[in-house]
């Protein structure tokens, strides 16, 4: 195909005799055409057409405004063989040979049904291969097995589906192509590649393949499952024509009930209800002989929710709705003033076509979905429809419901045994309509192909989509973003300590989270890597002929581990090896007798400690091997044992995968190794920067692939007002993110859709010379933009647009190709997709650019901790911690309080009313922009030997809240109640007691639905919410006693009233830091705080606690208590009263000496004015009784 004469750009839509010119946008192909009349531009079709009508629609003008059209269309004649199945009829191909041995097959056909259950094609062997490809609610299955086995269709049988609501009477076209176990499977456009499972090759078929269904031998016209009901067309096998060789007759074709050789499927009319307000369809109501009415008709939909059909009856004052609500068929009479209700099916919003049947007549009401039984509702008099039947909606006139309207399909209506002709409703002749498309169902399955990434479930209703995340360990509109972090670096820069976490080493790219153990107990930050041979192996009787061979098995996939490796800073890995009368490599032809594989299958004979391509051990380098005559101590030979162990720590032959050990096969001879983990430090992404100079000066990279969706994330920091971070073009689709003012940065781009444009400002410039965070994604539902901790800012994409971004252009970073508005700054950590960008090593080839950023913040030490920001000065630098729960110079000195059982404090949040003027503000918008998403992190310490016992609370001006607790037993319950309506969601992530004196380091964090708990460093947990709704309107966070609130359930008002006794430290709610709140602004109206609070230190207190017990304390435990709940609480509050004076700051024999020396009385109030004199810190007190000096 060619255009000319100044055609710039067109549209191909497909077309039919019985509608040649639609429009239809998921149908259309674009073509670019020429910007001149002299040059031929030649398209070739993606895909072959087969058409009578042909339309092509030019769509845009070329550069000299003009618009012109010469085409000229290639084709060729097509040839039919046509066969038409009833549904009860199949094709027999069968062999000349009793079986047949394939290793490669092509099997090609078109078909079309309005049915969605049948099969098409069918073939087994005696010893268990089988091939099977059958429609299954309106996909086709594909189910192929090449090993020895029965396992057909049976639960363990998986089959591998493409394509969606087949059963549109529409053709289809399908090729299956197999070579050995490799198969692709193509229905229409959509290709499916896939790898058989077992050992087998080939695929052994006896005597004959079925096409239309599978016959039962010796029982004719008798079959196994359902058969096709519908035609197939140019069904070829390995080359040959079925259909040829039955309309020929040939001996090879056994036909099985009647095959017909024209496809004669009648066309069932449907009609489209578009809108879920407005669609109507009304038709009058058609006499019956015996009285009452009967309605009988089938629909198709995705939505959940929706009123199907609605009518008055008579007597008066009574109505009759059939809707769908929550995914089930619901018939309601309304009879004066009271509802009568049944109910019918499951998931009937699953797309495919049910059918319906409605009947009054009888002195009941019954209603039938497909083949179910019915449901009935009695009624004590006859019921006569009067006026209409309303189909969806009511017109403006009519009884006015507060259900959505139907949207979805409908066909086949009968009223009273009388069919519907929905031709003459649409020519006038019968009943009214509004907003219905007829002669076709224009039901799309959106989540064909699904756009939801990383195992994401696709929902749809019928005019968007929406992804489940739940699982994944992913969030996002499509599942994109990875809710972990991509290293134990980037954890400990969050204020994480050691402990077992997810990793996601390539951020939102294709590797899932790994599970890593972080340890940051040394200046370096550790990622350990376990396997799964951790005990020492005693190896004995191997030789080069059977020699001992281990595989390692490692916590995360080889590219997982490629990926940490590449990206660490150093990798080793410890080899510990003894040995006895047992050689490495000391033989006469200098092969080695042990060797081990490295991740990529490499044999290595280098030994640990040396270097790589050398097979010499540590001790050779180190010059103390046992005998100087050879490089490994083992090779020695020596009759006592022997050590050569060393470290592995080529990064590029990292992790090992096996190891071989070939010389214990002689007396005495043996050998014992133990492999340690993979251990890497450091990630070469957070502190890889390059800085700008010149506002010409850019940084090239490759063009990228951003079709569906993409992410970019960097740090940046400078004293410019304005300047592009980074820019991407294409045909005319491009992506920008540029500093547009000095607090303002703007995230731009364009599919396709016209310019969309995203804005974060903030309160404070931007150009302070401090590192701020940028996060740009882009996906088919949405864009966002993040910068530092402020709130998201969202964009939905316009319905039914653009999707695919098309990007030709380098990436320019740190400026533009026009070498205009470049950044003059500062960038780090730039990630585009999870893949990291090397700015040093780029820019030491670029003038005006340098790789590394000048400063003290510019490094990967850990100048400030636990979340505190790096500030730079003139000289030298200070650490800002009001982003954290810790406090001092470097935001490492913890902030603990501990309370009595009248204790709490309460911070007020200032957000509610701003968050209610954005949302206002914004609600009218057509494309929407939010500022939040359902997410909480919290986290705080504590210690206790009271339960129950009131932790935390969060509560919202909607009567939502979150609450922490410790129950009877001391164990944790978290509880999220979210919809008033519904009860709340209560997780207990661990039955044991945490009221034990012990101090305990609680994580929360929430993503939409997921929930994720860490309890100390061993427990990990994950949790499903009930709903993702957000807290909207957060007004309060208290720590301690709970004044009764109607809101809250029975067992977390019991926690509440009786308080906390013990210890917190560290409390974090997102990026609010109470404890240090109440320290810091004791007068501040945002603290309110009852009771005695004072400043402590819970890591004193625990240890005194511990040896309290360890000496035979013989206070009760909360579950030993025998006089009730009230005599355990006094007594922990006892206890605890006790601990507290003597692990505040100074020994307790320093205490008491210089505490009682000044003590002028017994009264409580002056106790706690010695306090104050013996170096505590207090909030606020309440004198509760009257102490002596011998007390």
């Amino acid at each position: 195909m060619r255009k000319g004469q100044a055609s710039h750009l067109h549209h191909l839509p497909p077309s039919s005799p019985q509608e040649p010119f639609p429009l239809l946008p998921s149908q259309l192909e674009t073509f670019v055409g020429n910007v001149n009349s002299d040059d031929v531009i030649p398209n070739k079709l993606s895909h072959s057409m087969r058409t009578r009508f042909l339309r092509f629609v030019p769509v845009d003008w070329n550069p000299s405004n003009w618009l012109g059209l010469r085409v000229e269309v290639y084709g060729c004649s097509y040839k039919s063989d046509v066969a038409d199945f009833d549904g009860r009829s199949s094709l027999l191909y069968r062999f000349n040979q009793k079986s047949m041995s394939t290793v490669k097959d092509v099997i090609t056909l078109r078909f079309k049904s309005r049915q969605a259950e049948g099969v098409l094609l069918h073939g087994e062997g005696q010893r268990g291969d089988y091939i099977t490809l059958e429609l299954h609610r309106g996909k086709l299955a594909f189910y192929l097995n090449l090993d020895d086995t029965r396992q057909r269709f049976s639960s363990s049988c998986v089959a591998v589906t493409v394509g969606s609501l087949l059963d549109d009477q529409h053709w289809h076209s399908v090729i299956i192509e197999r070579f050995n176990k490799q198969v692709n499977l193509t229905v229409d456009s959509h290709t499916q590649h896939f790898q058989t499972q077992g050992e087998g090759d080939s695929l052994e078929v006896d005597y004959e393949l079925s096409f239309g269904g599978i016959p039962l031998p010796g029982k004719p016209g008798t079959f196994l499952r359902k058969n096709f009901h519908g035609c197939m067309e140019n069904l070829y096998y390995n080359g040959i024509n079925i259909i040829d060789l039955a309309k020929r007759r040939k001996p090879q074709i056994y036909s099985v009930g009647k095959v017909t050789f024209s496809c004669s499927q009648p066309q069932l009319v449907a009609c489209t209800f578009l809108s879920s307000s407005s669609s109507f369809l009304s038709l009058p109501v058609a006499s019956a002989i015996m009285g009452g009415f009967s309605i009988r008709f089938q629909f198709r939909t995705w939505n959940p929710d929706g009123l199907l059909l609605s009518t008055q009856l008579s007597p008066e004052h009574q109505r009759l709705e059939l809707l769908i609500s929550n995914s089930r068929l619901l018939l309601t009479l309304h009879n004066f003033g009271q509802q009568l209700e049944a109910s019918a099916g499951h998931r009937v919003n699953d797309g495919l076509w049910h059918s319906v049947s409605l009947d009054t007549r009888s002195l009941q009401i019954t209603l039938t979905l497909d083949n179910e039984a019915a449901s009935t509702i009695e009624q004590w008099e006859q019921l006569e429809a009067r006026g209409s039947f309303y189909f969806g909606g009511c017109p403006p006139t009519g009884f006015q419901t507060p259900t959505l309207a139907f949207q979805g399909c409908i066909r086949l209506i009968a009223i009273n045994s009388q069919p519907v002709n929905l031709n003459h409703i649409q020519q006038g002749l019968l009943g009214n309509y509004n907003e219905l498309q007829f002669d076709t169902c224009n039901i799309r399955d959106r989540c064909l192909p699904n756009l939801c990434e990383h195992g994401g479930r696709c929902w749809q209703s019928w005019t968007s989509f929406s992804c489940d995340c739940s699982g994944t360990g992913y969030s996002g509109a499509t599942c994109h973003k990875s809710i972990y972090e991509s290293s134990c670096e980037a954890y400990k820069l969050i204020g994480s300590s050691s402990g077992f976490y997810s990793i996601d080493p390539d951020g939102s790219g294709p590797l899932g989270p790994a599970l890593v153990y972080c340890n940051m107990t040394e200046e370096r930050v550790w990622t350990v890597l376990t396997h799964n041979i951790t005990a020492p192996v005693r190896v004995q009787g191997s030789s080069l002929q059977k020699p001992h061979i281990m595989m390692l098995n490692y916590s995360a996939s080889a590219k997982q581990l490629r990926t940490i490796i590449t990206g660490s800073e150093q990798c080793q890995q410890e080899v510990v090896y003894n040995c006895r009368k047992s050689r490495l490599f000391n033989t006469k032809d200098g092969r080695p007798l042990s060797w081990w594989v490295d991740q990529g299958g490499e044999r290595r004979s280098y030994w640990g400690g040396f270097l790589p391509g050398v097979q010499q051990c540590s001790c050779s380098l180190e010059e103390n091997c046992i005998d100087m005559n050879y490089f490994c101590n083992c090779d020695a030979d020596i009759d006592t044992w022997a050590n050569d162990t060393g470290v592995l720590s080529y990064k590029d032959h990292l992790p090992m995968s096996h190891i071989v050990i070939g010389d214990t096969n002689r007396t005495g001879s043996e050998a014992i190794y133990r492999i340690g983990p993979l251990r890497c430090y450091g990630d070469k992404s957070i502190w890889n920067a390059a800085s700008f100079y010149q506002e010409s000066s850019s940084l090239l990279f490759p063009t990228l692939r951003a079709e569906l969706a993409f992410d970019i994330s960097f740090y940046f920091k400078t004293t410019a007002n304005s300047g592009v971070f980074l820019e991407i073009m294409g045909h005319k689709d491009f992506i920008r993110v540029e500093l547009s003012s000095p607090s303002v940065v703007t995230f731009s781009f364009d599919v396709g859709n016209g310019p969309a444009v995203l804005s974060v400002k903030s309160h404070l410039p931007l150009n302070d010379r401090q590192w701020h965070y940028v996060r740009a994604e882009r996906n088919v539902k949405e864009a966002s933009l993040q910068v530092n901790q402020l709130p998201l800012r969202f964009l939905d994409a316009p319905a039914d647009g653009h999707r695919h971004l098309r990007l030709s252009g380098q990436l320019f970073v740190g400026g533009t190709a026009s070498q205009q508005r470049g950044f003059l700054g500062c960038i780090r950590t730039l990630t585009f997709n999870g893949v990291t960008f090397d700015l040093e090593e780029r820019a030491k080839m670029v003038p005006g650019v340098s790789s590394g950023c000048p400063g003290y913040c510019s490094s990967s030490s850990s100048l400030c901790h636990n979340s505190g920001k790096c500030i730079e000065k003139s000289s030298g630098y200070t650490c800002d911690c009001s982003q954290s729960a810790f406090g001092g110079p470097t935001c490492k000195e913890v902030v603990s309080v501990s309370f009595d059982r009248e204790s709490s404090m309460t911070f007020t949040f200032q957000e509610p009313f701003s968050v209610m003027q954005n949302r206002s503000s914004q609600a009218s918008s057509a494309r929407r922009e939010s500022i939040s998403r359902a997410r909480e992190d919290v986290a705080f310490t504590f210690i206790t030997s009271q339960s129950p016992a009131l932790l935390l609370t969060v509560n919202t001006f909607s009567q939502q809240y979150v609450a922490v607790i410790l129950t009877h037993n001391g164990s944790l319950q978290i509880w999220y109640h979210l919809q008033t309506h519904r009860t709340p969601d209560v997780f207990s992530p661990i039955l044991s007691s945490l009221a034990d004196g012990q101090i305990h380091r609680i994580r929360i964090h929430r993503e939409g639905k997921d929930l994720y708990v860490q309890i100390d460093q061993d427990i990990h947990k994950k949790y499903t919410l009930s709903s993702d709704a957000e807290l909207i309107l957060i007004r309060s966070l208290t720590l301690g006693k709970v004044i009764r609130r109607d809101n809250f359930q029975e067992e977390v008002l019991l926690a509440g009233s009786k308080g906390f006794i013990g210890c917190l430290s560290s409390v974090q709610f997102n990026n609010v830091a109470p404890l240090k709140a109440a320290l810091l602004n004791r007068g501040s109206s945002l603290v309110t705080i009852r009771g005695p609070l004072m400043q402590s230190n819970c890591g004193a207190l625990a240890d005194s606690i511990t040896s309290k017990n360890l000496r035979g304390n013989t206070h009760p435990q909360p579950s030993q208590a025998k006089d009730g709940k009230e005599s355990n609480d006094a007594d922990s509050n006892n206890f605890m009263s006790r601990q507290l004076v003597t692990t505040f700051w100074q020994p307790a024999a320093t205490f008491w000496e210089e505490c009682w020396e000044h003590c002028p009385c017994n009264h409580a109030v002056f106790f706690y004015s010695m306090m104050k004199v013996c170096g505590f810190r207090y909030i606020s007190y309440r004198p509760k009784r009257q102490v002596t000096k011998k007390h």
